[in-house]
């Protein structure tokens, strides 16, 4: 059984069930953008997709690298759930989605994985 320690005054030192297993998986976008020729016009399309991602797939979304060059985005997308599969479900479709973009290219993906046996 996995427990976990309760915050907050009613819960001082005391444990409780977790009640299961919990996965979180990141997923790393290389993207290169087509036609963009500043920074402004690359805000506006790495927003864009931002906020598809977060709406459509309910995941986590940020960009993570690349800030200062107009052509190229770094995003970083992360699910979390009870289901590795659910994870995995859930950044292939992100993957996906991005990669079926005309306005990027998507020049690498790569995940990272924390699950219940890792500390």
């Amino acid at each position: 059984m996995r427990t976990e320690r309760v915050a907050g005054a009613a819960g001082r030192g005391a444990v409780r069930d977790s009640g299961g297993p919990m996965y979180i998986g990141a997923l790393e976008l290389d993207l290169l953008l087509g036609d963009v020729h500043s920074l402004k016009q690359k805000r506006s399309a790495v927003r864009s997709v931002i906020a598809e991602l977060r709406r459509r797939f309910e995941v986590a979304v940020a960009e993570s690298g690349h800030l200062d060059l107009h052509r190229r985005a770094m995003l970083g997308v992360a699910a979390v759930a009870a289901d590795a599969r659910r994870v995995q479900d859930l950044l292939d479709a992100c993957e996906r989605h991005v990669a079926g973009l005309p306005e990027f290219e998507l020049l690498s993906a790569r995940r990272r994985w924390l699950g219940p046996n890792d500390e």
